[in-house]
This record gives C-alpha cells, structure tokens and sequence, in this order.
C-alpha cells in the first residue's frame, strides 16, 4: 500500500509539474516572442549584465534552508518561522550594500545607466524573501497543484505589464518592471495558499541545527548562480551589449526546453527520495525509474528544439536575432543532459550529503570560469562550446558519487540513458535529411515538427517503451 501511495504521489506531482512548467513556457514562449519583437538585443543584454549580481544575492537570502527544512523530518513552526525572518534581515542587507555597489557595477561595465537599472531591479530579492518560508512549505508537503496555480497568473499579470512599457519605449525598464510584478504576484499567491503564517517572536535558534546543512548548500548555491550567470558577466566586459543580448535571448529559449522538465522534476523529487531515503534498494529504483523518465522527454525536446532553431528563431523573433541561432544550438545539447544532473544532485541533497554537492559545484564553476576566460579569444561560440563539453562530461563526476550512495553502477545509468538518447539522435537525424530540401519557412517548421514526433513515438512503440506506455497512459486517464 505505501509503495502504491508513494506511486501516486510521485505521478500527480510530476504531472502537476510538468502541466505547471508546461504552461508556463508556453506563457514564456508568447511574452517573450512579443517583446523581442519590440525590443533590441542591448535591451536585453543590460538586464542580462545585472543577472549575476541578482541570482547571488537571491542565493544568499534563502541560505540553503529551503533545502535544510526540506530534508528535516520533524519540522516545527519555529523553524519556518526562524528562517522567515532570517530571509527578511539577509536580503534588506544585501540589498543596501548593492544599493552602494550600483555604480562600481556600472563602472566595471562601462554603462553609466546601469547604475539606476541595478538600484531598480535588485528591488526583486527583497521582494521575494518574503515568501521562501511560504514556498518551502508548499514544496515539502508537495502542494504542487497550488504552485503550478499561483505561478500562472504571475506570468500573465507580469507578462502583460513588460509588453506595456515596451510598446511605449521604455526598453530595458519593461524588462525589469516584468520580474518585480512576478516575485509580487507569486508571493502573495504563496501566502494565499500556504496555511502557515509567521509570527512577530523572532527567535534564529532553530537555525543553528539546519546551519551545517544548509551553509554548504548555500555555498553551493553561490557556485552555481556563479556558472550559470558567468557568461554574461565575462561577455558584459569584453564585448559588446548587442552581444550579450544575443547570448541572453539564446540561452532564455535553451532554459524554456531544459527548465520545462527539470522544473517537472525539482517539483517532487526531492521530497519523494527523502522518504525512503532509509530503504537503498527502493530508493534505487525509484531513482532508475525516474531517470529512465527524465532521458524519455529531455533528449527529444531539447535535440528537437536544436533541429527547429533557425526556423523558429527566424518565424518568432525575428531576422534581427538570426546571429543567436547557433549559440542556442549548442546549448539545446548541454540543455538535453542538464535535467539528469538536476536528479544526480536531488538525490546527493536527498541522502543529506550537502558537502558533496558543494565540493563538487565548487570545483566544476573553478573548471568553467578557468575555460571561459582561456577561450575568450577565440570568440563566443567556443566559449559556449567549451562551457557545454565541460558540463556534460561533469555528468560523470555527479554520478560517481550519487551511484555510491544507492549502490548504483554506471552502466546501468548508461543503459537507463542511452536508449532515448540513441532515439532523439536518430529521430532528428531522419527527420533533418527528409527536411532538408523545403524552402518554405513555416511549412518547413510544421513538417520537422510533425515528422519528429511521429517517428520518435513510433521508435518508443516499436521498442515497447515502459515508460512511454505509463506515460500514455497516465495522460489517457487524468485527461
């Protein structure tokens, strides 16, 4: 009976999961076709400058304790509300020290206007600090129908008012507002939906137990804000905005494919392998179970979305973006491997090894900021491709450790993988050749659409995938 619970458990989260993050790349997809429509790539790319300094600070106001309390099985009201208000102090300090950084950040930069823009948009982590308490409960009791249903209309309300401003000129400032009404929107759907409250007895002992927990994971955090935004810090500086925009839109629509499903699976993981975290073998399965999923819809989407790009770029956005075409091609192939590391590195946090993800994140953002900086001369492509190449071999390093914890060996992670890889690369390899000669823009686009699916669900079929059948099923019976 708890195994068919647990079962059930897992699939309507991943299901409210996935409808949540689908629905929301779809709101992404529609937003963001409109507004690089009305908007240049040096719009973007002064936003994207400011990237770094915003997901660190972020970071650093939730301190690893919505992973601490997540793993934490006796969980009292004391201890959200300790890092409630400890979210509270952390961010309105950062925020002030930005607040008085703003202009060196302009000045490393060399963009003057970059110093009310920062002032402005730095506003968003203080903002959203106020319901990490809200969202952590959500996420630990796997309310994740009520967050699916508070992020939509955060989309749509802040999606609406960046298409506003930009229609009337104001450029970079639409960009901004936008995120500033979503961390609004989303926080106060988090307090609607969320039975617990805080209180005014500001008590930080709680934290004390969650604090060699949650510091490595906060440094690890630091890390990984570092690597993921470290592009556009570098290109910021050495090149130009127009090239940072570039960058920014590619790697938007490269994270709309990759976050989709990650986003699916950060969505219940977690707490799933936390649960039985006590039984190797169950947890084991589970984890093969969940990869085997993970590698069935991450390597046709994101080797799918690489094989459409000229046509999609070109049809939504714009000939103006066409320079970003190869860059977002590169990294639909990082982007196709990204979600299995997200399930590498919940399952190490699940097992309360928060050192191990640390050292590891520590040494791989070293790895990348080290090849970036060597690969700076040779242009941005390389860079990118070097960045990619790096990652995806760091899929060894993660399972090295992960497979020690649950007795898993690499060539069953292989064999779990490899059969969906093999699929999409054969898949998108037809369905270029049968392509290649149409002339047509959008007819070309519906046919690599149409033929893709259909061959790669006929491969699934013909192979007597187990997980596509669950899957189909699944979807005939919640539809």
């Amino acid at each position: 009976m708890a195994e068919k619970n647990l079962k059930e458990k897992t699939a309507k989260g991943l299901f409210w999961g996935g409808f949540s993050n689908g629905v929301q790349q779809l709101l992404n997809l529609l937003f963001g076709i409109v507004l690089a429509r009305l908007l240049t790539p040096a719009d973007y790319g002064m936003v994207g400058m400011l990237a770094i300094f915003s997901a660190i600070a972020g970071t650093l106001q939730e301190s690893g304790f919505m992973a601490a309390l997540t793993n934490k099985k006796d969980i009292t009201s004391a201890d959200y509300n300790a890092v409630f208000w400890f979210n509270i102090l952390v961010s309105v300090t950062a925020y002030i020290i930005l607040f008085c950084c703003a202009p060196y950040i302009a000045a490393y930069y060399r963009q003057p206007e970059l110093t009310a823009l920062a002032r402005y948009l730095f506003l968003g982590f203080v903002l959203a600090s106020t319901s990490i308490a809200q969202s952590t409960y959500l996420f630990k009791n796997l309310m994740v129908k009520q967050k699916a249903i508070s992020q939509i209309p955060a989309l749509l309300l802040s999606g609406t008012v960046g298409i506003i401003m930009a229609y009337n000129g104001m450029a970079y400032w639409g960009i901004a507002t936008q995120t500033l009404v979503y961390i609004s929107t989303i926080s106060i759907c988090f307090w609607y939906f969320s039975p617990w409250r805080p209180s005014w007895h500001i008590d930080l002992r709680p934290l004390k137990g969650m604090f060699g927990f949650s510091s490595k994971v906060l440094l690890t955090n630091i890390f990984t804000q570092i690597n993921n935004n470290v592009f556009s810090a570098i290109i910021g500086r050495y090149f130009s905005p127009h090239s940072v925009g570039y960058f920014t839109q590619s790697n938007k629509w490269s994270n709309m494919g990759s976050v989709l499903i990650s986003g699916m699976i950060n969505s219940t993981v977690q707490p799933v392998l936390v649960e039985i975290s006590d039984d190797c073998e169950r947890q084991r399965n589970v984890f093969r179970k969940l990869l085997r999923f993970t590698a069935f819809l991450s390597f046709p989407a994101m080797f799918g979305l690489a094989l459409i790009a000229p046509e999609f770029i070109e049809i939504t956005i714009g000939s103006k973006w066409k320079p970003c075409i190869p860059f977002l091609q590169i990294l639909c192939i990082w982007g196709a491997f990204f979600p299995l590391i997200t399930l590498y590195t919940n399952l190490i946090i699940s097992k309360g090894k928060s050192n191990i993800y640390m050292w590891n994140t520590i040494f791989l953002g070293i790895l990348q900021i080290i090849a970036i900086l060597a690969t700076a001369s040779y242009g941005l492509t390389c860079m990118i491709g070097v960045f990619c190449l790096l990652n995806i071999s760091w899929l060894l390093v993660w399972h090295f450790f992960a497979g020690r914890e649950i007795h898993l060996r690499l060539w069953q992670a292989i064999w779990d993988i490899l059969p969906f890889m093999a699929s999409a690369i054969v898949t998108v390899g037809i369905t270029w050749y049968l392509t290649h000669s149409f002339t047509h823009l959008y007819g070309l686009l519906a046919a690599k659409l149409f033929i893709a699916i259909f061959i790669y669900c006929g491969i699934m079929w013909l192979c007597k995938s187990q997980i596509f059948k669950e899957t189909v099923q699944y979807l005939a019976k919640h539809k």
